[in-house]
């Protein structure tokens, strides 16, 4: 007979409106040429709680918000979640097409999730604190309005895709995964 296992259930997630439309926007755009991350973002987004933006918890992570995890091994790491043009590993800086950022986003301080790796090997996180995002005088997070429209007017994929069919390195950058 063979064995069952369960898988550990995911935490519930909340999003601000704003969050949940840019980033929506921001997978359906990623969907032709990264499926896999494209499809695990909105997998996250469908199960979020979506609230306006001023409800969101100051302890949940949001796009911009600096966080500390612990991982699985018991290392601390922190990092700000950045949509896919602001990524710089070396800056602490993880996009949100990463699988790690995708786990990230919409969990609160004291709650674990589980996460695949690139690599396909689950690892378990657990959130520590969220620093708040900063924000432009207009109160928008900055680079965000640079996803409003997902593709050009010319019908050309934004910025973070290359047209050649191989994505930017920014936006999958590996992050600590």
């Amino acid at each position: 007979m063979k064995k069952h296992i369960q898988t550990p259930r995911k935490p519930s997630i909340v999003i601000g409106e704003t969050d949940h439309q840019r980033l929506n926007k921001l997978a359906l755009a990623a969907a032709d040429r990264l499926p896999e991350i494209a499809d695990g973002l909105l997998l996250e987004l469908e199960r979020a709680r979506v609230v306006s933006d001023s409800s969101v918890p100051g302890d949940v992570v949001r796009m911009g918000s600096t966080v500390e995890y612990e991982t699985d091994t018991g290392d601390r790491r922190t990092v700000t979640l950045v949509f896919p043009i602001d990524a710089d590993i070396s800056e602490g800086k993880i996009s949100i097409l990463t699988p790690i950022g995708t786990a990230l986003v919409g969990v609160s301080v004291g709650r674990s999730i589980m996460w695949t790796a690139r690599d396909g090997r689950l690892h378990r996180l657990s959130v520590i604190s969220v620093g708040e995002p900063a924000l432009d005088e207009d109160g928008s997070w900055r680079h965000a309005g640079a996803l409003e429209s997902g593709r050009r007017d010319n019908g050309a994929p934004p910025a973070f895709l290359k047209t050649s069919g191989q994505p930017d390195r920014r936006s999958l950058n590996p992050g600590p995964d």
